[in-house]
């Protein structure tokens, strides 16, 4: 497959007066055309350090990220792990955020809204307010936001860690759906190891910091994924013994 991202020699460290801290070390790695890929490493490891450096949103580091000739920053999006709405704004005009910045005309853009309000649920909720949604309801406008550029890229940081079990798992089921249909490329950070293998098709394990790539795990599991199967549960332990406290 054709690398749509690559990241060569990144380094990345958290300077002050008295203090420097290095968080990455020589990270080299290719993300695939259309792939979806996974982060996984112990707290503290610059898995989300390593997101802002590839979706352009960190600028301080060495190294190089490179993207393919067909692609350009405004292709990406980025989906945060604390929602990241606007408070004054509406569930449908913080979906249209990212679309005011394009030669998109209002009928188009509340054509998009729409299709992505009813794609996600909320078909009934794009007049409503931030403080009035639950956290579930959250995260379904900051995907939809995400989705309504129609990005080759999404950039995930753990957007499912602040849900509960059930609104997280209909949630990722959802991001699957789209996925498959939108053929898009997914590169999301994760500190669950049941999500990783569920979700993705190859899983970078970091190390503790200043963290390197202990090892990319390849997940050749079939899909739809059935969580309590052998196979599953085996390739859960062998990224557990690979992951360092």
């Amino acid at each position: 497959m054709d690398a749509i991202i690559s990241l060569k020699n990144i380094n990345k460290s958290f300077k002050s007066r008295d203090h420097h801290l290095s968080v990455l070390a020589d990270i080299d790695l290719a993300i695939n055309n259309g792939e979806f890929f996974m982060f996984l490493g112990p707290s503290g490891s610059g898995k989300s350090t390593i997101l802002r450096i590839m979706s352009g949103l960190e600028k301080d580091f060495k190294g190089k990220v490179e993207l393919a000739p067909s692609i350009g920053w405004r292709d990406m999006s980025f989906v945060f792990q604390e929602f990241a709405l606007l408070p004054w704004l509406t569930v449908a005009e913080n979906i249209e955020i990212g679309l005011l910045a394009r030669d998109i005309n209002i009928a188009e853009r509340h054509k998009i809204i729409k299709k992505e309000l009813e794609i996600m649920g909320l078909e009934k909720f794009g007049h409503v307010y931030p403080r009035d949604l639950s956290g579930g309801m959250k995260q379904r406008t900051g995907i939809a936001r995400a989705l309504a550029t129609n990005p080759r890229v999404i950039f995930m940081d753990e957007p499912f860690s602040e849900l509960d079990s059930f609104t997280a798992e209909e949630l990722r089921k959802k991001l699957l759906t789209i996925w498959q249909e939108r053929k898009m490329t997914i590169v999301m950070v994760s500190h669950i190891v049941e999500e990783a293998v569920q979700l993705a098709d190859r899983i970078a394990v970091l190390t503790p910091r200043p963290s390197k790539i202990e090892k990319v795990v390849t997940n050749n599991l079939s899909r739809p994924r059935q969580k309590r199967t052998p196979e599953f549960f085996n390739l859960e332990d062998e990224l557990a013994r690979i992951i360092k406290p």
